[in-house]
């Protein structure tokens, strides 16, 4: 007779729970990447096995845990049975989301021919893949870029994709550029011997192969880490910090008069800074200057501008800082509250650093991809010399991070920033 508490029964299923997922992953079950419903039914059916065989593995010598290894053998019919079928709904569910219009996203082919003639025409016929062609050009002509920038602005344009095999360079570049200054997807159609255009994912749709750019490792799984890294992190620091917070705050109301957190204009407006996709949003920090003196950085104090490479204002024995305000700053506590906007989902700990609207206004257009991701309240920028760097090699170092990002980096760049902070302020 099989018996077994509740209490041992844990102790074995939470290791093997571990296991079981580590194998999944392993497999790519966990992938965003589009795959046939069959090839994911087979993935499913290969790690369940893989992963019950550790089970058997532990049967074979020890007899502890089961009497009848048929349990077992239950266990592994169940598993396959029970994730392939919840796999199928969820797959049936998105079908039938998309052919409701929900989940759809909006495209723009470009290139003539026969392939977007064809990719056309899937699109419409088959919902499940889950595109919507808003206009289709045969080049990406200024009139292209002018219905491109107007489907946008009204919200109903998510990628575009270049349809012609044969598309020259020049092409390829100028739509990638605009896809990547207006953060849009970015797939096209090539010879799979020249297609190495960044991280690409290889689909096929209807016997055409495209390819899509991925401008980061943060798409999919990535991101979804990356939020709950942010929310833990700065959960924990905010609690390990708030007393020294409280400190600061005293600091600052006793230094000078004012509010504590710097948070609105000379002219009352909230503080804003730019983050992902270029979107504005509410930011506020420690006060470290005295009030109604932002905007002398861009009048009195000008020429004593520091940053003139770029359109960042760092300005020289600044006069406006007041004596606590130079102290947080030399070692980034005036920062701190920043945890807040990570918690709140605006920032995240690693990442860009947030710049003002007027400063992403004079962006060149390149520069514009270091909007992709969220701001950060350090960065790799920030741990390589940024006091020192001029502006395009910041922008060059950010840019390398989103495209090369790995929980490692994140945690390099973490560990690196309290050193990078305290040797500033020791030199």
């Amino acid at each position: 007779m099989f018996n077994m508490s509740l209490g041992s029964f844990l102790d074995i299923i939470y290791p093997l729970a571990l296991v079981w997922l580590g194998v999944y992953v392993f497999l790519g079950l966990y992938q965003t990447k589009r795959v046939a419903l069959t090839q994911e039914v087979v993935r499913v059916f290969f790690a369940s096995s893989t992963s019950m065989a550790l089970v058997f593995a532990f049967l074979f010598f020890s007899r502890s845990l089961f009497e009848s290894r048929f349990i077992a053998v239950a266990a592994w019919i169940f598993a396959v049975l029970f994730v392939a079928g919840t796999r199928v709904f969820v797959r049936l569910l998105q079908r039938f989301l998309l052919t409701k219009g929900i989940g759809v996203r909006s495209i723009m082919l470009i290139g003539g021919g026969s392939t977007t003639k064809r990719l056309k025409e899937a699109f419409a016929r088959e919902k499940q893949y889950g595109f919507s062609v808003v206009d289709t050009f045969a080049t990406f002509s200024k009139t292209a870029e002018m219905s491109a920038k107007k489907h946008l602005n009204a919200g109903m344009l998510d990628e575009i994709f270049l349809t012609d095999p044969d598309a020259d360079r020049n092409s390829v570049l100028s739509i990638l550029t605009f896809s990547e200054i207006n953060h849009l997807g970015f797939r096209y159609s090539a010879d799979l011997a020249e297609a190495a255009i960044g991280r690409s994912i290889v689909h096929n749709l209807e016997g055409v192969p495209v390819i899509e750019v991925q401008k980061t490792p943060l798409d999919g799984w990535g991101a979804v880490y990356k939020r709950v890294f942010d929310i833990v992190v700065s959960s924990i620091l905010l609690i390990i910090l708030s007393p020294l917070m409280l400190l600061v705050a005293i600091a600052i109301k006793l230094d000078s008069r004012g509010p504590v957190f710097f948070h609105k204009l000379d002219d009352e407006k909230p503080v804003a800074r730019i983050g992902e996709h270029g979107k504005p949003f509410p930011y506020f920090k420690f006060r470290s200057m005295y009030p109604r003196t932002h905007e002398l950085r861009y009048t009195k104090l000008a020429q004593n501008n520091l940053r003139k490479d770029g359109p960042l204002v760092k300005i020289k024995d600044d006069p406006r800082v007041t004596r606590v305000g130079k102290f947080i700053r030399t070692l980034s506590i005036d920062e701190l509250p920043e945890l807040f906007l990570v918690l709140r989902g605006h920032m995240s700990l690693v990442g860009p650093r947030p710049h003002m609207p007027e400063e992403v206004e004079s962006y060149e257009p390149i520069q514009r991809k270091v909007l992709t991701i969220k701001p950060g309240i350090t960065g790799l920028s920030q741990v390589s010399g940024r006091e020192n760097l001029d502006f395009k090699e910041e922008v060059r170092l950010d840019v390398y991070y989103i495209e090369h990002w790995s929980p490692w980096l994140d945690l390099v760049i973490l560990i690196k920033t309290p050193f990078v902070v305290f040797s500033k302020r020791a030199s």
